[in-house]
């Protein structure tokens, strides 16, 4: 993306000029995602944790809050052993910002002198104006499933990860796999019908039945101002502090994104330029070829007011053109709708709000509306207008629930109407690698999600999960909006759009989820889901397996 990197090149010589100390980022599923919710509710009113909603989250934030918060006499009653050991943790594997002596952390038996000279990472320097940490990546699942056939299932994920900081003004990181999988049959069925691996880019087949995909991201950052943070690179982003996100989530797979973030005061706001792809037809086994591209540029202003209370306004647009970029779009600081009115564009703009408010120290409830299309004289005629394109999600999370530590509950429920991310020129559809940017179910669905996670020892995780919708589907063909990827234009009717049409069916996905930590960042896993379609026996699959470094592949859909 010329544009981008032409404007990436002025800002790297602004820094050169000032910077201050930067930072890499969590990456997607990372364990201490757990201790930060857990946190930013008991805290209620921290800052720097309100703004957890942007994932993946700072490593300075999150290493700086958790040395406020430990020594809080409003907070520090309410921590947990296992609270505790796990700020020990997330300390030794952010020891680029833990301050002071370091020696706790260090292992006692270095490998060879050489390796692990920390728990944490197979390769660590860290020196005062330097910082490196290296580590492999590794996941290997059996996988059964009654409904394969009696054909093995298996994911099997090589690769690794590595992030560093120089002088403290320059932030780098960098993940690499390889994977090989074979999924459970309603995966791979999802493979066949959209041509893409839910959460990856292209694949290609492996033994007829699996699929081989890469995964590789990689980004630097640094520091154009005080407070303003820059980030070029190929990655993922969630928006939201639900399970799901109806602004943009990891579901999509990576893109090539411009993020410059800037938090001050009660403040942060992110504006981001990405190059992603429209949906296209080409098939795994035919020879490589330059793919579409489209762009997307969105805006996400977030405001503590009180600090307990968080409110914010998103706006995007997603556009495609066969001969340049739209340059107006790259102001970071206007509505994105009177642009794509002034110049006459068809783009697809949505427009949300989103909210959360920290109750107590023990709860937290949360919410977005996205609107994609919306006339309030239709809706007040009550007759299903096609035109009204909104989503709405509410939810609410309970800390150390009963009483028990470590014991938390998720609750959320996810409305999406007809037709809604969808566009009439199907290349500005809310969508990426033959991916909903959003929601993995798309459109025309209500969903009703329960998560219980519990941490009854520092080394041992449990989780149970429960996911309930139901939805509207085409029938005989007609376009009742389910599938964003087609045409609007092509609906089945103007008005009687509701939750459910024109066909409503019914699915259940629930997941029990155990693992015990082994060594640092090392887990033994197993997995055991039932899922129920329509028309279809209930569908039986579990995993068994060791995961090093990484995140989860989850098969929540």
């Amino acid at each position: 993306m010329p544009t981008i990197q032409r404007l990436l090149s002025s800002l790297f010589l602004l820094s050169s000029l000032s910077a201050w100390s930067q930072s890499a980022y969590f990456p997607q599923g990372s364990k201490e995602n757990i201790l930060l919710e857990r946190l930013e509710i008991k805290a209620q009113r921290d800052t720097a944790l309100n703004f957890s909603h942007i994932k993946p989250f700072n490593r300075k934030w999150y290493v700086r809050a958790i040395d406020r918060l430990e020594e809080d006499p409003s907070v520090k009653p309410t921590l947990t052993p296992v609270d505790l050991y796990n700020i020990e943790r997330a300390r030794m594997n952010n020891l680029e910002w833990v301050e002071g002596d370091k020696s706790a952390y260090r292992s006692r038996k270095p490998l060879w002198n050489t390796f692990y000279k920390t728990p944490a990472n197979l390769v660590e320097v860290d020196q005062p104006d330097f910082f490196l940490a290296v580590n492999p990546v590794l996941q290997l699942n059996y996988i059964y499933d009654d409904a394969g056939g009696g054909e093995n299932r298996f994911l099997n994920t090589r690769g690794f990860v590595a992030r560093g900081l120089v002088s403290k003004r320059f932030g780098f990181q960098t993940y690499l796999t390889e994977n090989q999988e074979r999924a459970p049959q309603f995966v791979h069925d999802r493979i066949n019908l959209y041509r893409a691996v839910p959460g990856a880019d292209r694949h290609k087949p492996f033994k007829n039945t699996g699929v081989d995909y890469w995964d590789a991201r990689g980004s630097f950052m640094f520091n154009a101002a005080k407070y303003l943070d820059i980030q070029f690179g190929y990655d993922r982003t969630h928006i939201g502090n639900g399970y799901r996100s109806l602004f943009f989530s990891e579901q999509s797979g990576n893109h090539l994104f411009l993020n410059l973030n800037l938090r001050v005061w009660r403040l942060n706001y992110m504006s981001r330029v990405m190059e992603l792809r429209p949906q296209y037809s080409k098939g795994p086994n035919v020879s490589d070829t330059l793919l579409p591209k489209k762009y997307m540029a969105m805006h996400y202003i977030s405001f503590t007011a009180p600090k307990w209370l968080t409110l914010g306004l998103f706006q995007g647009v997603v556009f495609g053109r066969q001969n340049h970029f739209e340059f107006g779009y790259l102001n970071p600081i206007i509505f994105l709708r009177p642009i794509e009115y002034q110049i006459g564009s068809p783009d697809n703009a949505l427009i949300g709000l989103d909210a959360k408010a920290n109750i107590l120290k023990r709860f937290q409830l949360y919410g977005q509306l996205m609107l994609d299309e919306f006339l309030l004289s239709a809706i007040r005629e009550r007759n299903g207008s096609w035109v009204n394109k909104w989503s709405l999600q509410a939810g609410v999370k309970h800390v150390d629930l009963f009483g028990v530590k470590n014991l938390d509950l998720q609750l959320e429920a996810n409305l999406i109407r007809p037709f809604t991310y969808s566009h009439r020129d199907t290349v500005a559809n809310y969508t990426h690698n033959n991916q909903p940017i959003a929601h993995p179910l798309m459109s025309n669905i209500q969903e009703f999600i329960g998560i219980l996670r519990y941490q009854p020892a520092p080394k041992w995780y449990l989780q149970g999960r429960m996911i309930y919708w139901n939805g509207g589907s085409d029938v005989n063909g007609e376009n009742w909006g389910n599938n964003i990827f087609r045409d609007y234009s092509t609906r089945a009717a103007e008005t009687g759009i509701f939750f459910g049409a024109k066909e409503k069916t019914r699915w259940m996905n629930a997941n029990l989820w155990a693992a015990y930590e082994w060594r640092e960042n090392l887990f033994l896993e197993l997995n055991a889901s039932a899922r129920k379609a329509p028309d279809r026996d209930l569908n039986l699959f579990g995993s068994v397996g060791l995961r090093w470094n990484m995140h989860r592949r989850e098969y929540d859909y």
